[in-house]
């Protein structure tokens, strides 16, 4: 946003719980000319969107400049073609960092990843029919995939009633085809055995 006179008004935003911000619109980066998109979730404030009067500043070396008045701070991260990105709204004064804002970002979406494939795996199921169609099937691999992805185990239960209980066969086809068209991405950890009237497999991420 731009007001009159050339100068540059702050984004509008959500006051965080967190030490970051939820970003109501797209911003820019000034400093190296980026639009950072908003996606529906928290984003940490650069630049000229940041509203603080004096901060705490860490140069991209990793050193404590010390408190600097905002401007400073802008005009450090502009002689360096980088970027002034809150990181500790919090902190009294808040927290700046001097870094390129793409590899800043990556290298959190990247720990968060880390993070949630540290967390125990749940165990999904996903009960059907031995007689399922084909349309079926694929709608229950394509969620198999989602839950793999995140980093959960799949269990596979197939309920056989009345006559259809004679056509076992059927019921390791089916889960035969589960199987291949997983393969690479997850691996047998239960082989497919009935239980009663139930023929069950689980499927877990491969390693």
């Amino acid at each position: 946003m731009r007001k009159k006179g050339g100068e540059h008004s702050p984004l509008p935003f959500i006051t965080p719980v967190s030490n970051t911000y939820i970003a109501l619109e797209n911003c820019f980066c000034y400093n190296t000319g980026r639009i950072v998109k908003k996606n529906n979730g928290l984003y940490y404030p650069t630049n000229q969107n940041i509203r603080d009067n004096e901060l705490r500043v860490i140069d991209a070396e990793g050193q404590n400049l010390g408190i600097l008045s905002r401007e400073v701070a802008l005009t450090k991260a502009a002689e360096a073609g980088l970027d002034l990105v809150l990181i500790s709204a919090h902190a009294k004064p808040p927290v700046a960092r001097i870094v390129d804002y793409s590899k800043f970002k990556y290298e959190k979406e990247k720990a968060a990843a880390q993070s949630r494939k540290g967390r125990s795996s749940e165990v999904k199921e996903l009960r059907f029919r031995p007689n399922i169609d084909d349309h079926d099937l694929e709608v229950r691999i394509k969620r198999t995939l989602e839950f793999i992805k995140d980093g959960n185990k799949v269990k596979f239960t197939i309920r056989f009633s009345g006559r259809m209980i004679t056509r076992k066969q059927l019921g390791y086809e089916k889960m035969g085809r589960i199987i291949k068209a997983l393969e690479g991405i997850a691996e047998v950890e239960k082989q497919p055995a009935f239980e009663g009237d139930m023929l069950i497999t689980i499927v877990k991420p491969v390693k």
